[in-house]
């Protein structure tokens, strides 16, 4: 069978019944580790749409839907967890600038957004060379203080900045 052949979206059917099954309970299952009923029902609401995009042939095989709606969740919720985490630290900076520098609430969006999307690229990064990178670049750190601190060489700790760099520089480009 050809690589080329395009991928049959998830049948609405089984989607649909997956929905009237477990809904209830996977957003009663939200609610709880989430605190609140509106977060719960966008993230239910997000599981099942993310059910829309994967290839029939993937959900056909899914013997325990529960544990598969969970799963597809639970990165749902931690991806909301860092959005909010990320939004939080910007509007307490926010506070802190003098009225006369304030940026307008489209610059905020705008500025939001691109920080949201840095946390979810830097993410993807393995965790020794985010940190890395983050610690030149957010706490200014010297390379020889970060390989002290990370109990890493000298040279891999370069290696690790300068992949991150790289990371961060590919995902400027690819940005409008």
């Amino acid at each position: 069978m050809p690589d080329s052949l395009p991928t049959v979206p998830a049948s609405r059917d089984l989607i649909q019944g997956w929905y009237v099954d477990h809904h209830r309970w996977l957003q009663g299952w939200l609610r709880r580790r989430m605190g609140n009923a509106f977060d719960a029902a966008d993230i239910a609401h997000d599981t099942y749409e993310r059910l829309l995009g994967k290839p029939n042939g993937e959900l056909g095989d899914v013997r325990e839907p529960r544990a598969f709606l969970t799963q597809i969740a639970k990165s749902l919720a931690a991806n909301a967890f860092r959005r909010r985490c990320v939004e939080e630290a910007f509007l307490e900076s926010l506070a802190h600038v003098p009225e006369d520098l304030a940026v307008s609430p489209e610059q905020q969006a705008i500025v939001l957004q691109a920080l949201i999307e840095l946390d979810r690229h830097l993410e993807a990064l393995p965790a020794p060379v985010r940190q890395a990178f983050l610690m030149s670049q957010v706490d200014e750190m010297k390379q020889a203080d970060i390989a002290e601190a990370l109990g890493l060489s000298l040279a891999t700790v370069k290696r690790h900045i300068a992949r991150a760099v790289v990371h961060v520089c590919l995902l400027a480009d690819a940005v409008p």
